[in-house]
């Protein structure tokens, strides 16, 4: 086996991102609240940030629930094909 390096003598410089910056902080809000729709159709686990209920908690104006409290489970509508 190899002897392992110390970093004492070579620190890093951060010169150079290791994320990608912005990814999707461009969108509008009526963007971002159809890609939560669409996510909610399919069953994933959606947060929505409303309004606090509670008017007696004054420092949390706003609160997190999960999209299947706020607008229920997502059943599509289904014709019926038989009589």
């Amino acid at each position: 086996m190899g002897k392992k390096r110390s970093r004492t003598s070579q620190t890093s410089k951060g010169e150079r991102r290791n994320v990608v910056n912005g990814l999707g902080r461009d969108w509008t809000p009526l963007q971002e609240l159809k890609h939560k729709t669409d996510a909610w159709k399919k069953g994933k686990k959606v947060y929505l940030t409303i309004t606090n209920p509670n008017k007696n908690e004054k420092d949390k104006p706003f609160i997190k629930k999960e999209a299947k409290e706020v607008w229920g489970k997502y059943t599509p509508y289904l014709m019926k094909t038989s009589h």
